[in-house]
């Protein structure tokens, strides 16, 4: 299957974007052009779905992203999901292989449903500006935006999931959208663990962030809260690898255990 096309990459943004390449024939001849939709190496936020004419709005942090190697993951606004990707002209074609399996509350659930049946099979891709529609031959619609990188310091990370080794699960039911943090450029930390409110240092060198002591309040939670704030705690305890990939930061403690934050927010001074 071919591989999505990599995106030109802007200063502050990797914006997809259409392009043609073709070959001029000779005299007499004729041209033939063929444009390729570049969709790699961005992050694409699903705006809208559109089944029989219904349009649904999608959930916060309903995403996903094409990678080089003709991959594709992202989530439906609670679980996560990939599968196999490929361009061709102004055609994009995805089939659906997993998803993880955590009970969703409403309207994601109904948002999930409808786009794991829509988003699958083949599209017509029109690229305008940071939006990418995508039409099935049935005309049930797709409508996508195109995020910009998102730095580490500066952006509010929200935790979306646990790691465990090489495992990545979703969070806990009844425990999204609660954990957070954000670095400020003063290496100051502060966000939520998920439970109780905190407050760190960190420092940054190379691939590594070295935390300082942990202040936090110390209220106690139901156990899904709990659960994700002793994850987010271990990572805090001294220093953790980090992976900042577009909009994704994840943190992994010496043990292998972590979290992985996507970008919701990024904070002006």
């Amino acid at each position: 299957m071919q591989k999505p096309r990599i995106s030109a990459v802007a200063a502050l943004a990797s914006l997809a974007l259409l392009t043609a390449c073709g070959t001029e024939g000779g005299a007499g001849g004729g041209s033939s052009v063929e444009s390729d939709v570049f969709v790699a190496n961005v992050r694409w936020a699903f705006d809208t779905l559109t089944v029989d004419g219904k349009k649904t709005t999608a959930p916060a942090g309903a995403y996903v992203e094409f990678a080089e190697n003709g991959r594709a993951s992202g989530n439906s606004g609670c679980n996560h999901f990939g599968g196999e990707a490929a361009v061709e002209g102004d055609s994009l074609t995805f089939s659906l292989g997993e998803t993880t399996e955590m009970a969703c509350e409403e309207p994601s659930q109904s948002f999930e449903a409808l786009l794991h049946k829509t988003f699958d099979g083949r599209f017509k891709a029109v690229l305008d500006g940071d939006t990418l529609t995508l039409t099935r031959q049935d005309g049930d619609t797709l409508v996508l935006s195109s995020q910009p990188p998102a730095p580490l310091k500066g952006t509010k990370w929200t935790v979306d999931t646990l790691v465990s080794a090489e495992t990545a699960t979703s969070l806990p039911a009844g425990s999204e959208g609660r954990a957070h943090f954000v670095i400020g450029a003063d290496g100051k930390v502060t966000g939520n663990l998920g439970c109780n409110r905190f407050s760190t240092t960190a420092a940054v060198s190379g691939s590594t962030i070295s935390f300082g002591r942990v202040v936090s309040t110390r209220m106690l939670c139901a156990p899904p809260q709990m659960t994700v704030e002793k994850a987010m705690l271990k990572v805090f305890e001294s220093r953790a690898a980090y992976e900042l990939h577009v909009r994704q930061l994840t943190l992994t403690a010496p043990d292998g255990s972590g979290v992985a934050a996507s970008a919701t927010r990024v904070v002006k001074d």
